[in-house]
């Protein structure tokens, strides 16, 4: 299926940007929700520039942050002029089949990314992503997304150790040296590099002792690289699983109007 389209996935802290061309991923690119309000609008422009003259240019948003998103909307209408962007959850349903408990609302983003593994694998999944936030979450062998488990992120563990202590410096992520650490920062980055992979595995043998199955793994998000490359446990990571959810849900979506 041919389409073209500039997808926008606004998470806690980061702007993610995808440009599909002709239905397929062609570029990427992520911006903080820090950096200026300029640096936003010249990124969305380049990117739909490649692709506005194209029959059917459309521009997808999703979102877990409203006042981000606000902003987002605000360069999508008033700069690009494309007043009627498509809205994930509004204009178009995520395809992926959900059992979970009435009223729950999911962020896009948990939605996006396990309709995106299971089209890939056909085959029950657990999906992690690795943000500001983690999430570890559980897809059946037909495709329906049962939920899962949320906790906070390397970067804010890390955050909140030095804001609730009296004596821990604030610090940045990164993996640390060896599991003993041998001074204060190589301890805490310890702690928090293998405790969510330590999460993760018994999260994931939990839920495959309860469904009877034993699920592939797949992990994406700002630090999955950083805390699941070569580890055993993770069987792929995918650093633009959100947008190319993006894609797969245009895609449906245009499959199913012909």
């Amino acid at each position: 299926m041919s389409f073209n389209l500039l997808a926008i996935s606004v998470g806690n802290t980061r702007t993610q940007v995808g440009l599909f061309e002709h239905g397929e991923l062609t570029a990427s690119d992520v911006i903080a929700h820090h950096a200026p309000g300029h640096e936003l609008t010249a990124l969305l422009a380049k990117a739909y520039n490649t692709i506005k003259s194209n029959t059917n240019a459309q521009i997808m948003v999703a979102s877990v942050n409203a006042k981000a998103k606000k902003q987002v909307l605000a360069i999508v209408r008033e700069t690009l002029g494309v007043t009627e962007p498509l809205l994930l959850e509004e204009d178009l349903d995520i395809p992926i089949g959900r059992q979970l408990d009435p009223e729950t609302i999911v962020g896009e983003d948990r939605l996006l990314n396990a309709a995106a593994a299971f089209d890939t694998l056909k085959q029950a999944c657990v999906v992690v992503d690795a943000g500001t936030a983690i999430t570890v979450d559980y897809v059946d062998g037909q495709g329906t997304f049962h939920g899962g488990a949320i906790g906070p992120g390397a970067q804010m563990m890390l955050d909140s150790l030095q804001q609730h202590t009296d004596q821990l410096p604030a610090i940045d992520f990164e993996p640390p040296t060896e599991a003993i650490g041998h001074n204060t920062v190589q301890a805490m980055r310890s702690a928090v590099f293998h405790g969510l992979r330590g999460m993760v595995r018994e999260l994931t043998e939990q839920y495959a002792e309860q469904v009877g199955v034993y699920p592939a793994v797949v992990a994406t998000g700002g630090n999955a690289q950083v805390l699941f490359d070569e580890y055993d446990l993770v069987e792929r990571i995918v650093p633009d699983l959100t947008l190319v959810g993006m894609g797969l849900t245009l895609k449906k979506h245009l499959e199913s109007d012909d």
